[in-house]
């Protein structure tokens, strides 16, 4: 009963982030919260803290506006002490250029007591920097 409990809140929470309100996803945040966006280009990221985790969001915005996350998958498993989510979202949109932008992402979570302490996430990396180089050549 309580994965489901899990499943439904993490999915509760990507409807809403999916669409643009990331602070869904703050709001669950424990204060030190450990972010890490694997790979190096402009969004990749290892912070700590809620405030750093929501400026993140900012700057995803920032570089894809417009782009869209929408959960796919969940599974959990854990104790509330210590759950581990894993999650796979689709990652969807326009680049400014007007080409279309498809991914993949794969996000691994512990959460504490319902709230989130890491956020690992994955994505294609080759795809994500090629469609931040089309945004940043529109731009320049």
């Amino acid at each position: 009963m309580y994965h489901a409990i899990v499943r439904s809140l993490v999915r509760r929470t990507w409807r809403r982030a999916g669409a643009g309100d990331y602070d869904a996803a703050v709001s669950m945040a424990a204060p030190d919260i450990h972010f890490r966006f694997l790979g190096d280009t402009a969004l990749g990221a290892d912070l700590r803290g809620r405030q750093a985790f929501r400026n993140w969001f900012d700057t995803f915005e920032q570089h894809l506006p417009g782009i869209r996350l929408e959960l796919t998958d969940v599974v959990a498993n854990g104790w509330p002490w210590k759950t581990t989510v894993a999650a796979q979202l689709r990652v969807t949109g326009t680049l400014a250029d007007g080409t279309p932008y498809r991914n993949t992402a794969i996000q691994w979570l512990t959460l504490r007591w319902g709230r989130l302490t890491d956020d690992l996430v994955l994505e294609d990396t080759l795809a994500l920097d090629a469609a931040l180089r089309r945004q940043q050549a529109i731009t320049a």
